[in-house]
């Protein structure tokens, strides 16, 4: 690095006057280095306690104590010791260390306001660089402007003081990875949060990087099932899809996403839940539930919630990206849940006004599109050359009285590759999940079902579509036909067949059992009052009496003729014993 202005001075501190031989031999050094003759001054600095620092235009040379100290532990930093031979290492590179004649850049903090510093001096950094305050607090370029730039810190901003140091790290922002973070939570910086000790990362990850290329994909063909009927059925989800889960405030969206995390026991699929803005209290609770469950084992919890600054906010779900990428590389299958973006755009949204950008449409930057669009295209299915590990999104975001046209819910819905639509009168209803079969879609489809599921679900969302179109019809009706009362009836069990408790999610063969059941017109004429109890009681009956029907289901994925068969006539024994009043039918 060199300093590129062309009248160069150069400035030196010290707090003893320097000999004139020493002057001399500072003359000598900067003409070697710079080419030229640059005008040297001295200035006295009584907090330099020994040796000197060198300022020539934004380069610094520092040849004080702590300047020795820094060098010395970044040359430590780059060595890379075995298992047993730290100690012997340490000594070597005490011989061997030289002090060294680096120039550093180090700018000057102009202001500091709230969680933005503005800087003078860094002419080379870059955006996205991370930069070292005095103090320890770090900071990541935002804005690069003629007169200086802009940098969001990660820490106290009451710590940093106008006219205070700034160092270059000509590092980029970086998530800590490895397996170490299964079962911690951890911050948006990975650093641990839950009171286990430190983590040990294998490595480092960009938090920003390039989504993989159209070659590095193949498509998306296997299932990443979530344990809920209504969405495996209807809506199904692939490994490297990115589907969303979209609804009013309390109707159940992280619900749907933790029940997928749950699903996932036993299945070699890393989770990572990314929790932006949201208490505390709600996060630490999401994690007993998952302990109790025992999905922490498979699970990472990153966490900035409402009381963490805008910045962390705002890099979070980046860092759960990396980490998943590290995953994904491994070839490995990875599900990550943003909950939320609207939280996360709310988030951008107080860091751009901050830094004086130009507001839109509801205040914010013109880049909110770009915000989520490069953090949800970095889901992916590898192609095998790559190791073949994918990454499945399924982003949360929160709408105002069920308002889907609004700014940041159509721009993730035009990135992602469909969404679950949760309806504020269907939950409040005791239609849980909530899902509005109209408004939800996923464009991969049966691509992302396994044979058996795609054989059981058969026309459901035609007839569910069919029966609310009666629903509506008839609703001012009182004098309807035998045909279409049983149509509503019908209608009516499949609803509330659809309906399923929170931490529960079905296996493959309980969802095919349930389907074929019910389009068969098993439950038919089973009340909805005992719906419920009708169901457990299939389920148990199947499972006991067909085991190796399921476990063919569960190994195969497959759904012959002679397997439906027998799962209609185990349902039409069991719907006998219920009628008789047995212990099974409740």
């Amino acid at each position: 690095m060199r300093a590129s202005r062309s009248r160069l001075s150069a400035e030196l501190r010290s707090a003893a006057r320097p000999t004139g031989e020493q002057l001399h031999r500072f003359e000598e050094f900067l003409t070697r280095t710079y080419h030229r003759t640059v005008p040297l001054h001295w200035e006295e600095d009584a907090a330099l306690k020994s040796g000197f620092r060198l300022q020539v235009g934004s380069d610094v040379y520092d040849w004080t104590f702590d300047g020795r100290v820094r060098q010395f532990t970044d040359y430590l930093r780059q060595l890379q010791p075995g298992k047993d031979d730290l100690l012997p290492l340490m000594r070597q590179a005490v011989d061997d260390w030289e002090l060294a004649a680096v120039p550093e850049e180090i700018g000057t903090v102009r202001t500091v306001d709230s969680e933005i510093a503005t800087v003078t001096g860094l002419e080379h950094a870059q955006y996205g660089e991370i930069l070292i305050f005095s103090g320890g607090v770090r900071g990541m370029v935002q804005d690069l402007r003629p007169d200086g730039l802009s940098c969001i810190l990660f820490g106290d901003s009451e710590a940093i003081s106008a006219g205070s140091m700034v160092r270059r790290t000509l590092k980029t922002a970086g998530m800590p990875v490895g397996d170490e973070f299964l079962g911690r939570v951890v911050d948006a910086l990975g650093q641990p949060i839950d009171g286990r000790g430190r983590l040990r990362p294998q490595g480092r990850r960009p938090i920003e990087a390039p989504a993989p290329g159209i070659l590095d994909r193949q498509p998306v063909n296997a299932p990443m099932e979530t344990g809920l009927l209504a969405i495996d059925s209807m809506f199904p989800i692939g490994r490297g899809q990115r589907e969303l889960i979209i609804g009013d405030r309390q109707t159940g969206k992280t619900a749907v996403a933790i029940d997928t995390i749950l699903n996932q026991k036993g299945k070699d699929v890393v989770c990572i839940y990314v929790a932006i803005g949201q208490k505390t209290s709600s996060v630490a609770q999401l994690v007993e539930n998952l302990k109790r469950r025992g999905a922490m084992d498979y699970t990472c919890v990153i966490s900035a919630p409402a009381g963490a600054s805008a910045a962390l906010q705002y890099i979070a779900p980046y860092a759960g990206c990396a980490l998943g990428e590290h995953f994904m590389h491994q070839g490995r299958d990875v599900l990550i849940v943003y909950d939320d973006l609207s939280k996360h755009a709310v988030a951008y949204r107080a860091l751009s006004l901050l830094l004086e950008r130009s507001p839109g449409r509801e205040a914010y930057p013109g880049d909110v599109f770009y915000l989520h669009s490069r953090l949800l295209e970095r889901s992916a299915h590898l192609s095998d050359e790559l190791g073949g590990g994918s990454m499945t999104a399924l982003p949360i975001v929160e709408t105002q009285a069920g308002d889907v046209s609004a700014y940041i819910p159509t721009n993730i819905i035009s990135i992602t590759d469909g969404q679950i639509f949760l309806e504020s009168d269907l939950f409040f209803s005791g239609q849980r999940p909530a899902v509005n079969v109209g408004l939800s879609v996923s464009r991969v489809g049966g691509d992302a079902q396994t044979k058996a599921m795609k054989s059981a679900a058969g026309a459901i969302r035609l007839e569910l579509a069919q029966y609310r179109e009666m629903e509506v019809f008839t609703q001012f009706s009182s004098d309807l036909d035998d045909a279409t009362k049983r149509q509503l009836t019908y209608g009516q069990g499949l609803m509330r067949l659809l309906r399923q408790p929170q931490y529960a999610p079905f296996s493959q063969h309980q969802q095919v059992v349930i389907l074929v059941s019910a389009l068969g017109h098993v439950m038919q004429d089973v009340p909805l009052e005992r719906m419920d109890a009708f169901r457990a009681g299939l389920l148990d009956y199947v499972e006991t009496s067909g085991a190796d029907l399921c476990r063919r289901i569960d190994l195969t994925g497959q759904l012959p003729p002679e397997d439906r068969e027998e799962i209609l006539t185990l349902a039409h024994e069991y719907l006998e014993q219920f009628r008789g009043g047995g212990k099974q039918g409740g």
